[in-house]
């Protein structure tokens, strides 16, 4: 049960749009063990869900992000609301990186961190609820996490207490999933939007967004224009959504010399870097920010959203034979959560680099990872878990089969598999690292060969992209 920390918070908490919907999701944790939780982004879910299961089960909340960033952040917001350092109440644990104890109550994990405990002991011990956070995003780990954890409810733990939280309307189907014949209860979470004006900022003709190498130069200075028209037309904070590193930097460098604190956001930052970008300080702040600032996270203060209308999505990149990113444009449905990020505070207002015609061919939602990305590591997962072919198992959607026999081709190449397609001791080696299965199964060969050290420098620098700057992933 829930110790004092959480008691307090509970007693007293901070106004969020969430709490509407606890006594619904309590009652229905109380008759089915089972919820989905559909809000928006900012309406407090992350923060709150976790402690209101903490008060409902004897053992510990395991709480899902699909970023280290996220899991970070989610972790620090809610021990300062405990008044606690993180690591006793709240802990957090990240691909090498753990900050969590015995006294530990909730723990924030990434999505991988979760599979790989569930293929070392389904039972999950010590384990009394496990929330699933950002399903709507789709990616490939976290449908794979929903359906291994439907099977561990069937099969193992049926006293398992699973909640699985969306930000769109995509939470009937997860519905339908968690619950099977007898769909799971959706706690439906309204968020508390302001206006959001929208002022759409499309490229002069001259301007190509995009060419062979990804986002043009050129679209870049677009966009830091339209952030600084922003500055001088709106109140409050900005935010910058562009796909990647690469993009965020440029813009950061485009930007420099305005009359605000200019703060790039990404998962490959400091914690003090990311700190900055998610603290308000005493100027105007301009955060330019990756996908990661959709949903996974809030940045207070923000009023403005300034939007590119890309994001990265996965693909096999063929050239160097592993996984990879490819440039595309946002999804309508990605687009009013950016938009959405303007109103969270009080009226607010959107640029967006594209046209209002342009707009209405957006597609509707994101492709779902499963149907775009290299399945490789998947299909291992699927393999360790006896299910070689998803067989059984509460998937979203069901991998494509050429996708899937590729991916099952390169693992028995490897020694992963055997001829009928049963992971091997080998298998089960490679699928304990880390790492794209193809770059394990290299570290495992050449530790032997040249050192553990060496062999890992050298699968560290196989895993680099090294196309030339701001080039992208085109064979798709």
């Amino acid at each position: 049960m829930a110790n004092d920390a959480i008691r307090r918070l509970l007693a007293a908490p901070p106004d969020l749009p969430v709490l509407a919907g606890l006594p619904a999701l309590t009652a229905a944790i109380g008759a089915r063990g089972l919820a989905v939780v559909q809000a928006p982004p900012g309406t407090g879910k992350t923060t709150m869900v976790p402690p209101a299961l903490a008060a409902l089960v004897e053992g510990r909340v395991v709480v899902t992000q699909p970023r280290r960033i996220a899991v970070r952040a989610a972790a620090r917001r809610l021990a300062q609301l405990l008044g606690e350092p993180v690591g006793e109440s709240v802990g957090y644990v990240v691909r090498g990186e753990h900050r969590s104890s015995r006294a530990t109550q909730i723990e924030i994990v990434t999505t991988g961190v979760l599979l790989r405990r569930l293929q070392r002991d389904p039972d999950l011990p010590g384990v009394d609820a496990v929330v699933l956070d950002e399903c709507h995003e789709r990616a490939l780990d976290g449908d794979l996490a929903l359906a291994l954890l439907v099977d561990v409810r069937t099969h193992l733990r049926p006293d398992l207490t699973l909640v699985a939280m969306s930000a769109t309307l995509e939470a009937e189907r997860t519905a339908d999933l968690l619950g099977g014949a007898d769909p799971a209860p959706v706690v439906a979470v309204p968020g508390a939007l302001h206006p959001v004006a929208h002022v759409w900022c499309p490229p002069p003709a001259r301007v190509v967004r995009t060419d062979e190498r990804g986002v043009t130069p050129g679209f870049l200075d677009h966009v830091a224009a339209c952030t600084r028209r922003a500055l001088a037309e709106s109140p409050g904070d900005i935010l910058v959504f562009l796909p990647g590193v690469g993009e965020v930097n440029g813009v950061v460098r485009r930007l420099a010399g305005i009359d605000a604190d200019v703060r790039p956001l990404h998962g490959r930052l400091s914690h003090r870097e990311q700190d900055l970008a998610l603290t308000p300080g005493l100027r105007r702040r301009v955060v330019v920010s990756t996908a990661v600032a959709e949903s996974s996270l809030t940045v207070p203060g923000v009023r403005v959203v300034v939007d590119a209308g890309f994001s990265r999505e996965p693909r096999t990149d063929h050239r160097r034979g592993l996984a990879g990113l490819v440039t595309v444009g946002v999804s309508r449905a990605a687009a009013d959560q950016r938009a959405g990020r303007a109103g969270r505070e009080g009226p607010g207002a959107v640029y967006r680099c594209w046209s209002l015609a342009e707009h209405a061919r957006l597609r509707e939602h994101p492709e779902p990872e499963i149907r775009t990305a290299d399945l490789t590591a998947f299909a291992l997962d699927l393999a360790c878990w006896g299910s070689p072919d998803g067989t059984g198992l509460a998937l979203m959607d069901p991998p494509p089969e050429a996708a899937l026999a590729a991916a099952r081709s390169t693992l028995f190449g490897i020694g992963a598999l055997d001829a009928d397609g049963r992971v091997t001791e080998r298998g089960r080696r490679i699928a304990g690292i880390a790492a794209d299965p193809r770059l394990a199964r290299a570290l495992l060969d050449a530790s032997d060969v040249v050192g553990p050290d060496r062999a890992a420098e050298i699968v560290a620098m196989l895993g680099v992209d090294v196309r030339a700057p701001g080039g992208d992933l085109v064979a798709a």
